[in-house]
């Protein structure tokens, strides 16, 4: 089966897949050779199927997966990918401000800023949780685990992300253990079995009617996510009013604006700060605008 979808002006696919790190964790896989981005969805019907995602010549989106898939199935899988891709929302704004700034102006040209997510928010903050303090690889290590040994198998080809009841019927033992979730044990297994429960209702977060203070507040009442974690969730929400520092990031500002010469936070959200709202956005923008100058970055 094959769907084409619609894309928005400025949408750049490699652009959005490549756009963080969440294209390398299980289950997004890119496929260098074929040419598409993949994910395994768990649809409303109860199937679990691979999508391979790509954009055609004439600019649209081209979904395929050798499921056999219901019209239902169908509406589901364009809904998921849409929200990965970020297709429904409006960049008009950024570009805008974008082209005002000499640095900037090539982000319009490039379709960049849409920022690659998970269909449901409980994965991105368990996966931001996961690059916490650690190396990539071992963030890559510890998602695979939890897909490995606790999601559901599809054809051969991978597995699911775990439900936050898989996770939450676990222990802290065994997530140290089997997962090497370390000093993240605890605070995965409190917030899947707050989600499992019904106590914490974080697919809400897309669509609550927070100012983004209060909304950033909220997100770091969950164990765990700390400052850098919790600016970087809600630029998966939309929201960009926080950058999200970590030791990675420090040291591109540095190179790019300080000769390598170090300074503190407070200097670098200083250089951002008239950006306004989209001062996360553009401080992300400009550490990763090495990364366009290549189809597949990393």
């Amino acid at each position: 089966m094959k769907i084409a979808h619609n894309v928005p002006n400025h949408f750049n696919f490699w652009r959005t897949v490549y756009s963080h790190g969440w294209c390398a964790l299980s289950p997004f896989a890119v496929d260098k050779e074929n040419n598409h981005l993949s994910r395994i969805l768990e649809l409303s019907s109860g199937k679990k199927i691979i999508a391979e995602v790509a954009q055609s010549s004439k600019g649209k989106l081209n979904i395929s997966t050798t499921t056999a898939i219901s019209v239902k199935d169908k509406r589901d899988i364009v809904a998921q990918v849409s929200t990965c891709l970020r297709l429904g929302e409006d960049y008009s704004e950024f570009y805008s401000e974008a082209k005002k700034h000499k640095d900037f102006q090539w982000v319009p040209k490039a379709g960049a800023g849409r920022l690659l997510r998970s269909p449901t928010i409980f994965e991105d903050v368990v996966k931001m949780i996961c690059t916490t303090n650690c190396s990539w690889a071992l963030t890559e290590i510890m998602v695979g685990n939890l897909c490995k040994k606790l999601g559901l198998k599809v054809d051969d080809r991978g597995w699911t992300f775990p439900k936050p009841e898989a996770i939450a019927d676990t222990s802290e033992k065994y997530l140290r253990k089997e997962i090497r979730a370390g000093y993240r044990a605890p605070y995965l297994l409190e917030l899947s079995r707050k989600v499992a429960k019904g106590a914490l209702d974080i697919e809400a977060w897309r669509t609550i009617d927070l100012p983004t203070n209060e909304l950033f507040n909220l997100v770091r009442s969950v164990k765990g996510v700390g400052p850098y974690a919790a600016g970087n969730i809600l630029k998966l929400l939309g929201r960009y009013a926080y950058l999200g520092i970590d030791s990675w990031c420090r040291k591109k500002y540095f190179e790019i604006h300080r000769n390598g010469r170090t300074a503190s936070d407070k200097v670098i959200e200083k250089h951002y700060k008239p950006f306004g709202k989209w001062q996360g956005l553009f401080f992300w923008m400009d550490v990763t605008k090495h990364w366009y100058d290549k189809k597949f970055p990393f």
